[in-house]
């Protein structure tokens, strides 16, 4: 069937967000001017400044670094199902400026590139681009500015545009490598519906190479970050609408080996596993039972995409915590997400990059948060999919 690093610490990950200190943090107002006379103001916390580091992108999406230390950095071009996407070098970090002296295009004519990962073996390094129907890789040499040679398909997923009920809808695929396996999330083809395709709304595992896939875990319906962190799976995933302004919330979870995350039967709300109505007397699958509840319940509509785990960093408010871009409702009106967020050990989260939203109309959110990089030990970057930017937040000396 062909449907498809971090390093080990002393305490596992659960334990050191016990540890985390919940210290209080103060935001204050920053102008922003972007290319074009866009101005507006965000918050970000005191001690800390926000600039662009990169404009002119389409629809900047995920981070990764390369084996030689370069900022790569995915563009879907628009919203619509295309195949103008393109990878990107940010190359010639810049620390004074503040800026990267250079944006190279790596590949193009992409059908929407939502990640990259790298992986190495016996000393080679290769670069994995998922797009929406299918996973290659490439060798990579450092320095590269386009790859060496051809690339080899390994996994092909449903891929049918937009408007297919069955195929379409969602048309991101995100990757994550874990001693030798690689992990791949597929998002359902519906907002809420009994798939026809096995592998809709599921994270799949296979080996380098694609051989030997399984489902490692089922029922989310869209779960578009995908970090393993020491030895344990993150991911944030998205629930479905149509049941109001608050229900089901969204989640930051932990992903844990043949589990079932509750999409389309079960949903989470308030700390309770509700049973979907539209679902209840459907014919269940052997592997649908009652899901976990999450940890971390985000506000529905909130959409939250890209995340971070800060360690070794500087700011012991922020260092040892999940730090997740919440990308917003597309309806602007539900006025939900549109942040930067910190993930707190109470299981609650509080801002900490803020202003994207000012209105209720589109023309007043000046930007959409999806990835967020830690780059060092005082900085960070966030990718802006609706103005093209990638903004970088340091900490001022």
């Amino acid at each position: 069937m062909h449907f498809l690093k971090k390093g080990v610490w002393l305490l596992s990950l659960s334990a050191t967000l016990q540890l985390h200190s919940q210290s209080p943090v103060k935001l204050k107002d920053q102008l922003i001017q972007l290319e074009g006379n866009i101005r507006f103001t965000l918050k970000v916390p005191d001690s800390y400044t926000i600039k662009a580091a990169c404009e002119g992108l389409k629809r900047p999406r995920f981070f990764t670094k390369s084996p030689d230390g370069r900022l790569f950095v995915t563009d879907m071009y628009d919203r619509t199902d295309n195949k103008k996407g393109k990878i990107y070098i940010l190359d010639g970090w810049n620390p004074v400026t503040k800026t990267f002296d250079q944006v190279i295009t790596y590949m193009q004519n992409l059908h929407n590139p939502n990640q990259v990962a790298f992986y190495t073996m016996n000393g080679e390094h290769f670069i994995y681009v998922a797009e929406t129907g299918k996973l290659t890789y490439y060798p990579y040499k450092a320095g590269d500015k386009a790859p060496s040679s051809p690339g080899k398909q390994i996994a092909s997923f449903p891929d049918y545009g937009l408007s297919y009920k069955y195929g379409g809808w969602h048309l991101t695929r995100s990757l994550a490598f874990h001693n030798n396996k690689l992990y791949v999330s597929v998002g359902s083809s519906c907002d809420a519906c009994v798939e026809k395709e096995e592998i809709r709304a599921t994270i799949v595992e296979m080996d380098p190479d694609g051989q030997h896939q399984r489902f490692y875990a089922r029922g989310l319906r869209n779960a578009v970050g995908l970090h393993w962190i020491n030895n344990e799976l993150w991911a944030t995933n998205m629930g479905r609408d149509n049941r109001g302004p608050d229900q089901p919330e969204e989640q930051l979870m932990k992903i844990e080996k043949d589990a079932f995350y509750g999409w389309p039967y079960y949903y989470q709300y308030k700390k309770q596993i509700i049973a979907d109505k539209d679902f209840r007397d459907s014919v269940k699958p052997a592997w649908v039972k009652r899901p976990p509840l999450s940890k971390w319940a985000i506000k529905a509509h909130s959409a939250p995409l890209g995340f971070a785990y800060f360690s070794g960093f500087k700011d012991p408010a922020l260092n040892n915590s999940f730090i997740t871009a919440l990308h917003g409702s597309t309806s602007v009106w539900r006025q939900r997400g549109n942040a930067v967020v910190q993930m707190l050990p109470n299981g609650t989260y509080r801002e900490i990059v803020t202003g994207f939203l000012q209105g209720k109309t589109e023309d007043k959110r000046y930007g959409r948060p999806c990835d967020v990089f830690q780059w060092d030990d005082h900085s960070f970057f966030i990718s802006d999919d609706k103005n093209g930017v990638i903004y970088y937040v340091y900490m001022e000396k």
